[in-house]
């Protein structure tokens, strides 16, 4: 792992198009600003390890189980367009 020292408003390079901005720093606490393509996904390690989890269980979904889900989805969806041409 590479360790770097920053300061606040000083920034580090990953490839050609990611900047990571030290924007604030309290206490314990450092917020960072992220710019990244919008190809590529950004998301704290909790909230990737859920999305991770949540893909492994749905992969696991038996063909039965997938077509209940979409069955469900589908009123879902055009209830979804009827309230925002309503709006």
């Amino acid at each position: 792992m590479l360790v770097l020292s920053r300061h606040r408003d000083e920034s580090i390079i990953i490839g050609d198009d990611i900047i990571i901005t030290v924007v604030d720093i309290r206490g314990d606490k450092v917020r960072l600003g992220i710019a990244a393509p919008i190809e590529v996904s950004v998301h704290r390690q909790e909230v990737y390890e859920a999305i991770q989890r949540e893909n492994r269980q749905a992969s696991r979904l038996e063909p039965e189980d997938a077509r209940q889900v979409e069955r469900l989805g589908t009123p879902l969806r055009r209830e979804i367009r009827r309230t925002r041409d309503d709006v």
